[in-house]
């Protein structure tokens, strides 16, 4: 019995002390773990300063083909979308009106010029007979007065003949330049009319091909500052390169220069025009397209090139970015940017040589807070730059080719942050 009570006795201490344990001070939960972040290390080095403005492309050359006189269409000669020769037929409108309308002209021609020759028989035979007073001079002078008025009829004669031969050759429509035919606006049957100056067709010359670009007044008038000392230069070998994007993101091939500039600001939108000349041999430019032209305005020896990621603008609009020190502590440099290359800011301000700036993770850094940062390699970041250069510059990219990248970024430790194409470009 004593051995029972004294076991139940060690028992109970031995509860009691666990309970007084279970009661005392909790220990601190262990602190979260640093923010990953992927970071860029930038360089100095010698970029190309350029801007990039949208416009749409012009023909070079556009006619359009009126009908020049009142008729009927017999017949159309060419196949609307096909090239076509300056001079070359396009359309024959029914000549009989006009070759009746020349004939009549002919044949009054022929009198006036017989009348012409007995008038002028006539003054040559009282001329013999005045020195004999055979005649009066008022009868001589009469006579030459009709060969005169005779004269003037075989020259309005002339003129109605060249008039009725210009119209005749108006029934047969030409192809006043060397071009590229639109659509045939009448058809066979059609009744045309001079005063209304019917429509019938339009040719285009496009090659070479304008385009032009709209930019803001701004910009417009440091583009003439540039021009007019000597920066950028129009013509020459070291003339401004203008390089052009298609529709849908990729480079047209062949390089452009500068025409003009527009002396007009528009005064709804405050833009004005500017005026470059492409190539356009295999016609891939075709009129009324969309597109952005870059131009090269400069060298930059000291520039740093940043992903537009890395960069964010403030309520004031001044570009910033979130750099990571040698202790891990994040903070925010102020920027100057002189304009983008492909998906890149170039900065020209505000960070340092060899500078880690975050590109990826941003939302999770704050300045003066202790990151973990994560160098994306040159490997990995050519090959993120590859990705947005490939992607469409107005909708997301599909999930199957973005995943290939996504992969790519994250086997060398990049921290993937989702962002819509569209506005990769644009600033936050």
């Amino acid at each position: 019995m004593d051995r029972t009570t004294s076991t139940r006795t060690a028992l109970a201490a031995l509860s009691a002390a666990l309970a007084l344990q279970g009661c005392g001070p909790a220990k601190p939960p262990p602190a979260p773990p640093p923010p990953q972040v992927s970071v860029v290390k930038v360089h100095r080095e010698s970029v190309a300063i350029t801007m990039e403005i949208p416009g749409r492309t012009t023909a070079f050359m556009t006619a359009q083909v009126r009908a020049r006189v009142d008729g009927i269409v017999l017949k159309r000669k060419f196949q609307e979308g096909s090239d076509v020769k300056v001079g070359q037929p396009l359309y024959l409108i029914d000549p009989a009106p006009y070759i009746a309308a020349l004939n009549l002209a002919t044949a009054t021609l022929q009198k006036a010029q017989a009348e012409l020759l007995a008038a002028a028989a006539t003054v040559e035979r009282y001329k013999l007979l005045l020195p004999t007073n055979a005649i009066s001079k008022l009868v001589y002078d009469n006579a030459v007065a009709a060969r005169d008025m005779a004269a003037a009829d075989v020259a309005t004669g002339k003129a109605t003949v060249a008039t009725a031969q210009i119209n005749l050759g108006y029934t047969n429509v030409l192809s006043p330049i060397t071009g590229r035919s639109g659509l045939s606006m009448v058809t066979e049957g059609a009744y045309v009319q001079a005063l209304a100056a019917t429509l019938m067709t339009t040719v285009q010359q496009i090659d070479p091909m304008y385009v032009d670009l709209t930019e803001s007044s701004v910009a417009g008038l440091q583009l003439r500052r540039d021009i007019a000392s000597g920066k950028l230069k129009v013509d020459g070998p070291d003339q401004a390169k203008v390089t052009l994007f298609l529709e849908d993101g990729t480079e047209y091939r062949l390089p452009g220069r500068l025409q003009f500039t527009d002396i007009s600001v528009n005064m709804g939108t405050g833009m004005v025009t500017v005026r470059a000349i492409f190539p356009n041999p295999k016609f891939i430019l075709l009129p009324g397209m969309f597109v952005r032209a870059r131009i090269e305005q400069g060298i930059a020896d000291d520039a740093m090139l940043v992903p537009q990621t890395g960069v964010t603008h403030d309520p004031q609009g001044k570009a910033t970015a979130l750099v990571v020190g040698a202790d891990s502590k994040v903070a925010a440099r102020t920027l100057t940017l002189g304009g983008t290359r492909d998906n890149d800011w170039i900065v020209q301000g505000g960070l340092n040589e060899g500078d880690r700036v975050i590109v990826a993770g941003v939302q999770k850094a704050q300045p003066g807070a202790v990151v973990q940062a994560t160098e994306i390699q040159p490997v990995a970041l050519a090959a993120m730059r590859s990705a947005a250069s490939a992607a469409p510059p107005t909708t997301a990219p599909a999930p199957g080719p973005a995943a290939p990248a996504a992969a790519a970024a994250s086997s060398a430790g990049v921290v993937s942050q989702a962002e819509p194409a569209g506005t990769a470009g644009q600033p936050r």
